[in-house]
């Protein structure tokens, strides 16, 4: 802990804090979803709270709201990162219209990349034909898991599958967890497939892994394994203050994480 060094509380000398560096920065890194949240009410959360927000991954809901161009411009300002949702490049793809989709990407200012295939079935070199393509046009990131809670994916393949795509060029990897966290690399009731996420950290880079963690106890989950820095996504706007205090042990549930007991007056 080195509250010198932790710049995103610049001037918080009351006591030591885990050490987490002002953006840009490429580990810790939050990443809020928007499915369609009020255009002034992203504002009035990515404003204040912009030094606690890497990247805002926008859902289909932006397709239909005729306000895409304002939310991109609203992260560029603040030192963002927007992405449309994987959903959306499939949304694109399952329709054949991939020139649509980077039409879309480019009239949007949209540089950063999304590839899954959590809702639709390709083979996996042409998903790495996909990430090629975006990859010399910006930033690509990737999704790995499916949607499918039926679809159980081995550990060895999810390893392979990250390996492969991270050799491809992504920078990140993300493990699908849906937005209700209950799916990937959870089971139905959102408890972690701790044997999973454990063989996943051994074998891959964790800090080119983004584990989607909607839920608290989720998030906590990983701030114990991995550290303050892991990478999180699916995070609700309303609670990235909640998840940054959690980083910091400011929060009960990881109270005792990052703090040593000293004797009371």
């Amino acid at each position: 802990m080195n509250k010198e060094n932790n710049t995103i509380l610049e001037g918080f000398s009351y006591f030591d804090l885990p050490e987490r560096k002002a953006k840009p920065r490429t580990t810790g890194i939050n990443i809020l979803i928007d499915r369609g949240v009020p255009l002034e009410n992203l504002k009035k959360i990515i404003i204040p709270y912009r030094e606690h927000v890497d990247a805002l991954e926008i859902g289909p809901e932006a397709l239909i709201s005729n306000d895409l161009l304002e939310r991109v411009i609203i992260c560029n300002e603040h030192n963002i990162v927007p992405f449309l949702s994987g959903i959306v490049f499939e949304v694109f793809l399952r329709r054949n219209q991939f020139a649509d989709y980077m039409e879309l990407c480019e009239k949007n200012q949209i540089d950063t990349f999304m590839v899954s295939d959590g809702c639709i079935t390709i083979p996996h070199a042409q998903k790495c034909g996909y990430i090629e393509k975006l990859s010399k046009l910006g930033t690509v990131y990737s999704k790995v898991g499916s949607k499918d809670s039926a679809h159980i994916i081995p550990p060895y393949r999810w390893i392979e599958l990250m390996r492969s795509e991270l050799e491809c060029g992504v920078k990140y990897v993300f493990a699908e967890s849906r937005e209700a966290g209950n799916v990937g690399i959870y089971r139905g009731s959102g408890e972690v497939r701790e044997g999973l996420v454990e063989e996943i950290i051994n074998q891959v880079p964790p800090e080119q892994i983004v584990w989607g963690a909607p839920q608290k106890l989720q998030q906590v989950y990983f701030i114990q394994l991995i550290g303050t820095n892991c990478n999180l996504s699916n995070i609700f706007p309303e609670r990235i203050l909640q998840t940054e205090a959690m980083r910091l042990g400011l929060h009960e549930e990881t109270f005792n994480l990052f703090t040593t007991e000293k004797e009371i007056d």
